[in-house]
């Protein structure tokens, strides 16, 4: 536990045999949870999860790869089934600092936020560690998603470092998050329509000497353009039709 609070992880992988040991036996003593997502992985991921000696921890597999933001949404509901105070993501590439995490759940244990996500922009050493097809890709997503999610105080909207209480993850349709690479963005959308209290903490940009970019204009950039897009409609159209009356404080 945390402070009093009961601490789940969600890992979702993959292709990862070569990090996601690392990435688990990296994860604090404190954590009482570990969900290793493996999405269809084709190489041995799976098998490497389920060999790790590590308490709380459980793999859950997916048949076929669904999405990045699938995978997390299996996660987040075996979590809550785990009865998990707080669930956080941690990617299984090991390019999330288990040091960070803790400024993650502080601003949950004081109160102060309901769903907190990492800045990597608040360090000034990702002008220098980020990759530059990341930094414009970035910085131009996250402008757009401010409008798109409602949250105008927010930066860095693609990083997936993030912490969120129970009563959050219970106020939005977990089913519904997008499924793929874009799923950040949608969930903030998801997050402004039931009231949830977002805030951003700094975290450590990483990458490894031997990182390679997958973000071009055609595999991440124009999927992630429409779902900011679709998530700017949907925001404003489910606000417009009271939707946002069901509030996380009612949960």
């Amino acid at each position: 536990m945390y402070k009093g609070l009961r601490v789940a992880v969600v890992v979702p992988a993959l292709n990862e045999e070569y990090n996601i040991a690392a990435t688990v036996y990296g994860i604090p003593d404190y954590v009482d949870n570990i969900l290793v997502v493996d999405d269809g992985s084709r190489d041995r991921t799976f098998m490497v999860a389920q060999a790790i000696d590590r308490p709380g921890l459980e793999v859950v597999r997916h048949p076929d790869n669904r999405g990045v933001g699938a995978a997390v949404a299996s996660g987040y509901r075996r979590a809550l089934e785990r009865e998990a105070d707080v669930v956080a993501v941690m990617a299984g590439d090991g390019q999330m600092d288990p040091a960070d995490l803790p400024q993650l759940l502080d601003p949950i244990v004081t109160g102060q936020a309901d769903y907190v996500k990492g800045n990597r922009f608040a360090r000034a050493e990702v002008w220098r560690a980020m990759p530059q097809s990341r930094l414009v890709g970035n910085i131009l997503l996250s402008l757009l998603t401010r409008p798109a999610s409602g949250y105008w105080h927010l930066f860095d909207s693609q990083c997936g470092f993030t912490a969120a209480t129970r009563r959050a993850l219970s106020a939005i349709e977990l089913e519904r998050i997008y499924p793929g690479y874009g799923y950040p963005n949608d969930l903030l959308a998801r997050m402004w329509v039931a009231g949830v209290r977002v805030v951003d903490v700094p975290v450590r940009p990483i990458y490894g000497p031997l990182w390679r970019s997958g973000i071009s204009l055609r595999t991440a950039i124009y999927p992630v353009l429409f779902v900011v897009v679709r998530s700017f409609v949907w925001r404003v159209s489910a606000s417009a039709s009271g939707r946002a009356a069901s509030r996380v404080e009612a949960c």
